[in-house]
């Protein structure tokens, strides 16, 4: 999956907050910046441009600041942005005609992109602007080579399944249309959703991931689509939800067929129109938000059964993609545990470790209902357990095999059944009767007869292989 990174004015028109207590400054800088093509709010008071950036339906590119304003002060209004997780990083150009250069020197620290004294001068607004929107764009612009970077290291595979979905995801990033992920637990489908986001248009906006199945039924609405003060009980101050977040962005609804049915109209009210309500209020915000879905569930079948809605279905459904099992998969299986034994290693300090071929080819034969995710965790137990090499000991045994069963695959019986034997045969036959007589007495149940035995229960299952020893 290769696509060539997004030119840096990929982001524009920008979005521009100019906070100043005089109104002929505000019109003059608006005259200014939406002449080079720029979108403009104002607010009069930190106060009230703090309102803004909560209400807005779009996200802020860049503040312009005057450290000199009624009530609070521009220097206390940017201390709380540094301090606040949703615009930390929100660049922010001071203005002032009368504070001191100690003021101006902490308003650099606090991270403001520039500074610069009234009266306005139109050339030095403009470089000023220009630079630091120019900085933003190459933020984002590293945000998406990153995501790219990561989207490439874990969404690994040749396989043709592999290969076939590499393709569908290519084919549908660049478009607008809503995805409907499946694929059971554990199979990547959050990968497949961040790749979709990585290659679309939408790639130097936020990733917002919703869990449908984490949150309360009682505040999933409130998540989604915000409430204002009063709104419910517990609803003490007014609060945007993940919709308006990801204006202009992604958003990943994970476990959808989990979401209770009235937040389920609100949804498909939102997939139609493109319109939203805050609980408690009247007021309708628009929004552009491109919505990825992803369940485990058979929805056709929760439709059929009334647990889903039909119509929100198919405006999900738009474009299917089903993520394969890592079963499906099995020739993916060396790749994927000799990436996940270098990445968890080099986290953890570990040092080089390989696995031998024998482990290699045994993860390969193994059945994975828990998938990727199953792979994965066992590969890290193994790094943890294991020297330099990891080898068939590291591994933990495969409960999803019956070792008494035909099916389960075994090395021939270490004794011969005629002739001389040698002491070591002698022993081995004396431990494997011993063993089959402890599992009879124990009704063939493991755990118990490796306790009667004194070994571990993963001892004993290779004392079983390694003797052929079949129940019956």
């Amino acid at each position: 999956m290769s696509q060539a990174g997004p030119p840096i004015d990929a982001a524009l028109p920008f979005v521009i907050l100019l906070v100043d207590d005089e109104k002929n400054i505000r019109r003059a800088m608006r005259l200014i910046l939406e002449a080079q093509g720029h979108r403009v709010h104002e607010a009069p008071s930190a106060e009230d441009a703090a309102r803004t950036l909560a209400e807005i339906a779009e996200p802020v590119d860049l503040v312009l600041l005057d450290l000199m304003l009624p009530g609070k002060s521009g220097l206390e209004w940017l201390t709380e942005l540094r301090c606040d997780e949703l615009h930390r990083e929100l660049p922010v150009i001071v203005i002032s005609g009368h504070a001191s250069s100690e003021e101006s020197a902490q308003a650099m620290k606090l991270g403001a992109a520039d500074f610069f004294e009234k009266p306005l001068n139109r050339e030095r607004i403009l470089v000023s602007v220009t630079g630091a929107l120019h900085t933003a764009s190459l933020r984002r612009e590293l945000v998406y080579l990153r995501r790219q970077v990561d989207s490439r290291r874990e969404m690994l595979g040749s396989s043709p399944v592999m290969r076939r979905l590499y393709h569908e995801v290519e084919r549908v990033a660049p478009t607008k249309a809503n995805v409907l992920i499946t694929g059971p637990s554990g199979t990547g489908k959050e990968l497949v959703s961040r790749a979709i986001h990585s290659l679309s248009p939408r790639h130097t906006m936020p990733f917002v991931k919703v869990n449908c199945g984490a949150i309360p039924r009682e505040l999933i609405e409130s998540e989604l689509f915000g409430h204002e003060r009063g709104a419910f009980t517990g609803a003490e101050s007014k609060k945007r939800g993940l919709f308006e977040l990801a204006h202009g962005a992604t958003l990943f609804l994970d476990e959808i067929g989990d979401m209770e049915h009235a937040a389920q109209a609100k949804l498909l009210r939102v997939l139609q129109s493109g319109e939203l309500s805050r609980l408690g209020s009247e007021r309708t915000l628009q929004v552009d938000v491109r919505v990825l879905a992803a369940t485990n569930r058979d929805l056709e079948r929760d439709v059929a059964d009334g647990r889903f809605r039909e119509d929100l279905f198919f405006r999900l459904n738009v474009f299917p993609i089903r993520v394969p099992t890592l079963e499906e998969r099995a020739d993916d299986v060396p790749l994927l545990a000799e990436t996940f034994l270098r990445a968890f290693c080099q986290e953890n300090g570990l040092g080089a470790k390989r696995m031998l071929p024998e482990v290699v080819t045994a993860l390969a034969k193994r059945r994975w209902p828990g998938n990727v995710r199953e792979l994965k965790n066992i590969v890290e137990r193994a790094a943890i357990l294991s020297g330099p090499e990891i080898t068939m000991a590291d591994l933990p045994e495969d409960p999803h095999v019956d070792p008494f069963s035909d099916d389960t695959p075994s090395t021939p019986a270490l004794l011969p059944s005629t002739g001389r034997m040698t002491l070591r045969e002698v022993r081995d036959r004396a431990e494997r009767d011993h063993i089959v007589a402890v599992l009879e007495n124990q009704e063939w149940n493991v755990s118990r007869a490796a306790a009667e035995l004194g070994v571990e229960r993963t001892n004993l299952h290779k004392k079983i292989r390694a003797y052929g020893i079949k129940r019956g």
